[in-house]
């Protein structure tokens, strides 16, 4: 649905496996719009495992097989992914295709066999991502192994969308990419961009929320898609790659606020995966960057870089990190 008005259009999609929302304020928003959706849809049927003939899936379907020549935004994304593995010791992982599939968090409501989660780990080594810049080509060593971009390709999309909308010289623009919001610019209004956190344990309720401009807000949590086993334990989509189970490190909810998409996006998964004792270091990384952590008894860590822009909802004490 689009509503457009005064030079102002909003627009509501399904893309990228999610519920993705416009709003687009000034000069040639309309046109703005077009050029967005485009560019969405483009890197959907590129970066998606999940639609056959995307260049993700025939990388994976040729694993252990042959190399593929693929874009450049994909060589890009696997190139810029493998760093992230790199830098947080192996706490963000794209191959864990195989060990989701393992899980299949969505349709199962069984804990896999230990065995079955040992087979897909020795699946789900980065250093069989082979990466050739020459000829541009991607393959993955061995056979039956999956790369899945869940947690940085919206990221990366939201990159992509802040460059067209700098291009576009249009007055200000808010996009949420199903949890990862871009914002650009402030309100029309002229105040800065509220995007609120969601309460990982109350639904359509929020914990607080943090003023912005030009930034990347982008929410990792245990309460997407997820059971409560037979003991009562949550098991949530959020691998972690050195387990191949649910990630257990103590957080249900991480936010990284970012001037870079791809970085809010892999360091939001990887510090959930990762724990709060290792936020801060791996925050100083990226300059620009600022988390807000919740922990499984409900307290709220924010980095001191934001302590004056976040606003809790219910008073609570927050803890500077």
């Amino acid at each position: 649905m689009v509503l457009s008005k005064n030079d102002a259009v909003e627009y509501c999609c399904f893309a990228m496996n999610t519920e993705i929302t416009f709003g687009i304020y000034g000069d040639k928003s309309g046109k703005t719009l077009k050029s967005l959706i485009s560019l969405i849809n483009g890197l959907e049927e590129k970066l998606s495992r999940f639609i056959t003939g995307s260049e993700i899936d025939r990388i994976n379907k040729a694993s252990g097989k042959f190399p593929v020549k693929v874009s450049r935004e994909t060589f890009e994304i696997l190139s810029v992914s493998r760093k992230f593995n790199k830098i947080t010791h192996g706490s963000f992982n794209i191959l864990l295709g195989t060990v989701t599939d393992t899980w299949d968090i969505k349709n199962s409501r069984d804990i896999p066999e230990e065995s079955e989660i040992e087979r897909a780990l020795n699946l789900a080594c980065c250093d069989d991502l082979v990466l050739n810049p020459v000829v541009q080509t991607v393959w993955l060593r061995k056979e039956g192994q999956s790369i899945d971009l869940g947690g940085i390709g919206k990221g990366y999309a939201g990159d992509r969308c802040m460059e067209i909308l700098k291009r576009s010289k249009i007055k200000s623009a808010v996009i949420n990419l199903g949890g990862n919001v871009c914002v650009y610019g402030r309100k029309p209004d002229g105040s800065l961009w509220r995007v609120g956190i969601r309460h990982p344990r109350h639904e359509n309720e929020l914990i607080g929320f943090i003023e912005v401009m030009d930034r990347h807000v982008v929410t990792s949590g245990d309460y997407e898609r997820y059971f409560d086993d037979r003991d009562g334990i949550r098991r949530h989509h959020i691998m972690n790659p050195i387990t191949g189970c649910p990630s257990e490190s103590g957080l249900i909810s991480v936010t990284v606020i970012s001037d870079n998409g791809i970085a809010a996006d892999a360091l939001a998964t990887s510090i959930f995966a990762m724990g709060m004792g290792k936020c801060t270091d791996l925050i100083a990384r990226f300059p620009g960057s600022e988390a807000v952590l919740v922990d499984e008894n409900l307290g709220i860590h924010v980095t001191k870089g934001i302590k004056d822009s976040f606003n809790l909802i219910d008073g609570k004490s927050v803890n500077i990190i």
